[in-house]
């Protein structure tokens, strides 16, 4: 990448739409709009304020009816001079527009290129930048609510508490090591109490981040058991779509079904498994050894029991099966029973059971309350303060508890002081990747590869 030139692409998704925009950064940003825009009414450009008219090819060819705006720098997303041309959301028209831009010398924009300059040219930090992929790609009200966060600088705020205590333990420590005679040693004592506090502001972090990972990345949930109780329907029922073919067929379900829905709040991804049994069939059997392979993935497994029907030592087997993970059980057909059946399953299982009927709905909402408090632990909602939601964060969060660990202990081994501060250092070094005040070209290329061209 190179900043300086001036670059271009299509803003908005590919596709037939009411409207469609083509964005323009950098210094010819306003010259290209002058030489290819012929206004409705007299005047020239005037920043911030959308125009009517026509974008008309050299030859004079009428391209597109059109709004365009200018908005200079440094006051725009990039910081640089930004044009912003609204034309109809036909992928023709875009094109076309597009080819003059990069005609009269633009260069076409790589994946979040602008936000990219928007970072390099100190609008947004790291964190802020990556919230913006995050705001677009949101599917619940809290992982919008927690990107959104983001994107306003909370969690940067947290991390810069965290970073600026971690710069004041450096500062102390080097200037003692520098200035022996001048600045007094910090002692054991002293040293420990800060590192401790921050290992526990780091732990906490870490814990909420891991929470927070599921509002971007998903909830993993598998349903498992033996064949014909339920799995499929319940599936279903969880979506609110038929889905997954239901049959009184064993072994209908040969591979796995996977579907996003929203549980109480949480992006979940339901994965509808074969059911789990002994059989001869080949193809049942690659089923039935990937629904295994997805248990040991899963985030939640519900363990779904027939209570219709007789329980038998293979509902033991899926139970004892899916002892790996966190797992639900879950007492299907139960406008079927009478309340004492549900007694009975319970006892026999000897844990708390939710007790739902897929054909009639009945229990669900149950059911996605304690899914909700298993991995939030209640009503998921996102504080004012932010959340850690990204998986670089918390590895970067990690590395910086593990060189910090390293410090402490050095401390209590009594080791001198210029050593101590290296991990201390390498702390800090973690914690300025979260935002990038250090970030090299490979992690800016990691970062903005999944963000679209026009973004």
């Amino acid at each position: 990448m190179v900043l300086g030139d001036t670059i271009a692409a299509i803003a908005t998704a590919p596709g037939e739409g009411a409207i469609g925009v083509v964005r323009v950064s950098g210094p010819e940003a306003r010259a290209i709009l002058q030489r290819i825009f012929r206004p409705r009414r007299p005047g020239g450009l005037v920043a911030f304020r959308m125009r009517l008219g026509e974008i008309v090819a050299p030859e004079g060819e009428v391209v597109d009816e059109v709004l365009a705006v200018f908005m200079p720098g440094p006051a725009s997303y990039t910081r640089e001079d930004v044009v912003e041309i609204q034309g109809h959301g036909g992928w023709l028209p875009l094109r076309r527009i597009l080819e003059l831009v990069l005609a009269l010398g633009a260069r076409p924009a790589g994946p979040g290129e602008f936000t990219r300059r928007a970072f390099l040219n100190g609008r947004l930090d790291l964190v802020q930048a990556e919230a913006v992929l995050d705001v677009v790609r949101a599917k619940t009200e809290a992982g919008l609510s927690a990107a959104v966060g983001q994107l306003e600088g909370r969690v940067s705020q947290r991390v810069g508490e965290s970073r600026d205590r971690l710069l004041g333990l450096l500062a102390a420590m080097t200037a003692a090591v520098d200035f022996p005679d001048e600045v007094m040693d910090p002692g054991p004592q002293e040293l420990l109490r800060e590192m401790d506090f921050l290992l526990e502001r780091l732990a906490a972090d870490l814990e909420e981040a891991r929470r927070g990972g599921i509002l971007r990345e998903g909830l993993r949930l598998v349903i498992c058991g033996k064949p014909n109780v339920g799995k499929s329907s319940l599936l279903n029922a969880l979506v609110r779509a038929e889905r997954a073919i239901v049959t009184d067929v064993p072994g209908t379900t040969r591979d796995a079904v996977e579907e996003m829905v929203n549980v109480g709040g949480l992006p979940v991804r339901v994965i509808d498994t074969a059911g789990v049994r002994e059989t001869q069939d080949a193809v049942e059997m690659i089923g039935v050894g990937r629904a295994q392979e997805l248990i040991q993935q899963a985030d939640v497994v519900l363990v779904v029991v027939d209570v219709s029907q007789p329980l038998e030592a293979a509902d033991h087997r899926v139970w004892l099966l899916a002892s790996c993970r966190p797992r639900v059980l879950v007492m299907n057909k139960v406008d079927l029973v009478e309340g004492p059946v549900l007694d009975q399953v319970r006892e026999v299982f000897g844990v708390p059971a939710v007790a739902v009927s897929a054909r009639t709905r009945a229990g669900m909402a149950d059911l996605e309350a304690m899914v909700a408090e298993m991995v939030w632990g209640g009503k998921v909602a996102v504080g004012r303060q932010g959340i850690i939601t990204s998986a670089r964060h918390r590895a970067a969060l990690a590395k910086c508890q593990e060189h910090l660990r390293h410090a402490r202990d050095s401390v209590v081994a009594g080791l001198p002081l210029d050593i101590t501060s290296l991990e201390v250092k390498l702390a800090l070094e973690a914690m300025d990747g979260i935002t990038g005040a250090v970030a090299d070209d490979e992690l800016l290329d990691r970062v903005f590869a999944d963000f679209c061209v026009g973004k």
